[in-house]
């Protein structure tokens, strides 16, 4: 990109924060070529067809000559326009093509017929495939068949050691050795897709060793650097897991076992009902019962470790995407990063054992870490090294499960591991899916906060319900995104359906910006800074050089996390409210605030993406536009914004590329205490309040290369207590009147 656009898309509007400190003191098949031959056979039917429909210029009493046929060929504009409208809709109606004629000069019996074609191609290139897998499929019988055959030849009594025949076997024995037969041979098949990694055949796999390795074990913060370990995953600044070790070929072997076995273990934990999962009158979420699961999968990944407490937690949602697309963002670190980005602080795949059959990701294996957090700096993210492994079962259901790798790197002072956890994917329909989302894992919380303490062991900090709540409010959003049309109370500002496009994409950047930087990763080097009102200040630094996203400079990001007495509904509302934005935003400076743009993200009325215009009430200073986006569901709630530069966000609203507008987004994280019941934190005789958590970017210098100064950490410190008191006067007063 040359220099000159990038200064356009520069903001000026981060000057505001200068003045705020003195005030205060997949990829898709490219079926181009394949439909050449076939959009010219098409072309030639419909103008056949046609002429054969014309006879204005011949006479009835001669006999009709025959013509020069006529050969049309769509041009590219007009296939690209069809091949847009085929993916949404295959067979369109009498008035689609119609109108779809009109707009591409078509004549309609064209298009029918390019649809036509293009639908039977589809469908020759499908029973194609099928018809590929069904051969491999019918050849890996074939050879089973032979196998087992063998092996009943050979079968012999246990009791006196003679030849065995099958009736001789109790009933519970039969089923074992088909159970036993049948994972023996999904472990030879992911095996045998691993083997390739492993540079040689697996074939035996020894059980699971209590210590393989004597490398450094995985634990929170930094490591010394060693042969073979992914150094600095994160740049300069990050050290999450950063001495994580590669897996080596004898890892291999043992993690393939793993994850068949954690695969096992999530079906039956997503399926299973009492005694399993029992149901507490007392608590509507189910409670797993420890003695059954230990009797049902007796070996897993040991016992439960001293000093670690379990959580174990079951929910399911029906969402609007369809399983393939779901499987692809599960299996997607980057877009799974995304769209969990309230919980998945950081993930990175460190190696790709398989990357499934059949062009989809059924037998995919993947090695990953990632990085677990709550929206506070008050609570410690949970650090995660594990295999992540998909199958398909059936035709329209999937799992993708997770399971920890700690018995690779054991760690003489565990501080959490994950047992087998991920989600169950059942094909519903209208392009709808049902998931069932099974969270279970063992850890240290004796460092979380005791206003957090009560969310986090009522399971809705890390617990399941969380997870599908963020997936169903994110498939809404997706949903949303896709629209091709412009509701009627979207319009204003936004003419276009590529710059609402642009509009919410750049929303997206924005939330992910925040959440990553208000939790207490191991990439955050946070300092307290005591207040006189009991809530702590936390600050750090950070310098921003060669980001296209952000403001070049020194940022200082400042973040604090209350308890409130009032319910999180009440606290969500006052907040993304415009008419209330003067009340608490002493960056508004008591200006009007008024909404240019709405875009409705769901069905809560709260999740929405706004552009907001501050008229300033001093008349010798500019107006300002603020980009928001809030969003809400049952486990907690978001109001993120950041100050846009007006020229910049007029080429975002044009269609424009988004990634280059700097954003500093501020805003807050609202969560319920977790304290229902009323054993929670009071005040004033009320109960059951929210968590808030306020967290601040201001840019203080724009020379990288400066230091920060006291009066500015000061300043700033200065600047979060006056929000928190505002919006603690706001909230409360209201509350209590």
């Amino acid at each position: 990109m040359s220099n000159n656009k990038r200064k356009m898309y520069q903001p000026n509007m981060f000057e505001s924060h200068h003045s705020l400190l003195d005030m205060v003191g997949h990829k898709d098949m490219d079926l181009g070529n394949m439909m050449k031959d076939d959009e010219f056979e098409s072309s030639r039917s419909a103008t056949e067809n046609m002429e054969g429909l014309s006879g204005d210029d011949q006479d009835p009493n001669q006999r009709p000559t025959k013509k020069k046929k006529k050969y049309h060929r769509h041009t590219q504009h007009q296939i690209q326009e069809m091949e847009n409208f085929f993916k949404d809709c295959p067979h369109p109606d009498d008035k689609q093509r119609k109108e779809l004629s009109r707009r591409l000069s078509l004549a309609p019996l064209q298009v029918k017929f390019w649809f036509q074609n293009k639908r039977t191609q589809m469908k020759a290139h499908q029973e194609r495939t099928e018809n590929q897998q069904l051969r491999s499929e019918n050849d890996k019988l074939r050879g089973d068949n032979i196998r087992f055959k063998e092996a009943l030849s050979n079968a012999s009594c246990p009791s006196c050691g003679g030849p065995a025949a099958i009736g001789e076997m109790s009933f519970d024995e039969q089923q074992l050795r088909i159970e036993n037969a049948r994972l023996r041979e999904e472990i030879d098949r992911i095996s045998g897709i691993a083997a390739k990694y492993v540079g040689k055949p697996l074939t035996t796999y020894p059980n699971l060793p209590q210590a393989l390795s004597t490398r450094s074990p995985l634990e929170m913060g930094g490591f010394g650097p060693q042969a073979g370990v992914v150094d600095n995953m994160y740049g300069p600044q990050g050290d999450l897991l950063r001495s994580i070790a590669l897996p080596t070929e004898a890892d291999k072997p043992v993690i393939v076992e793993l994850a068949v076995a954690a695969m096992e273990e999530l079906i039956r934990m997503a399926q299973a009902g009492d005694p399993l999962w029992v149901h507490d009158p007392h608590n509507p979420a189910e409670i797993l019962n420890k003695e059954e699961y230990f009797r049902t999968f007796p070996r897993g990944i040991g016992p439960m470790p001293l000093g670690l407490i379990s959580e174990a937690s079951r929910e399911s949602v029906v969402v609007i995407m369809n399983p393939m697309n779901l499987v692809e963002i599960l299996m997607d670190v980057n877009q799974w990063s995304s769209v969990f980005s309230g919980i998945v602080s950081r993930a990175m795949t460190l190696e790709v054992l398989s990357t499934g059959v059949a062009g989809n990701y059924n037998g995919a294996l993947q090695v990953m870490v990632a990085e677990f957090q709550v929206p506070s700096p008050l609570v410690p993210t949970r650090e995660n090294y594990f295999v992540r492994y998909c199958k398909q079962h059936g035709e329209d259901t999937w799992a993708v499960v997770d399971v920890c790798l700690d018995v690779l790197r054991p760690s003489p002072v565990p501080r959490g591991r994950r047992r087998p956890s991920g989600c169950l994917i059942q094909q519903q329909p209208n392009g709808y899916s049902k998931v069932t989302w099974v969270e279970h894992v063992e850890v240290d919380d004796r460092e979380v906060h005791n206003i957090y303490r009560a969310l986090v062991n009522s399971g809705l900090a890390f617990g399941a319900k969380r997870w599908v709540s963020a997936l169903d409010r994110q498939c809404e959003r997706l949903a949303s995104v896709m629209a091709s049309n412009i509701a009627p109370g979207e319009a204003g500002v936004i003419t276009t359906t590529e710059g609402r496009k642009s509009m919410m994409k750049l929303a997206e950047r924005m939330v992910t910006s925040f959440c990553s930087g208000v939790g207490a990763s191991t990439a955050h080097t946070w300092t307290t800074l005591s207040g006189s009102g009991g809530d702590d200040v936390r600050v750090m630094t950070r310098k921003s050089l060669d980001d296209p996203g952000r403001p070049p400079g020194i940022v200082l990001s400042a973040a604090t996390s209350f308890w409130l007495p009032v319910p999180p509904k009440r606290v969500f509302d006052f907040l993304r409210a415009e008419n209330s934005r003067s009340e608490w935003d002493i960056l508004s400076n008591g200006g009007l605030v008024q909404e240019m743009a709405h875009i409705a993200n769901g069905r809560d009325p709260g999740n929405c993406v706004s552009l907001l215009r501050v008229n300033s009430a001093n008349s010798s200073q500019s107006n300002m536009l603020i980009l928001q986006e809030s969003c809400t569901d049952t486990t907690g709630s978001y109001v993120i914004y950041a100050p846009v530069d007006i020229m910049a966000m007029n080429v975002v609203l044009n269609g424009g590329d988004p990634d280059y507008v700097a954003l500093l987004p501020s805003g807050f994280a609202i969560l319920p205490d977790g304290s229902g019941s009323g054993s929670g934190p009071t005040m004033e005789g009320v109960s059951g309040g929210s968590l808030l958590t306020v967290a601040f970017q201001i840019l203080v210098d724009s020379v990288p290369t400066a230091k920060l100064s006291l009066g500015s950490v000061a300043t700033v410190n200065s600047l979060i207590k006056c929000t928190v008191e505002r919006i603690k006067t706001a909230v409360v007063g209201t509350e209590l009147n």
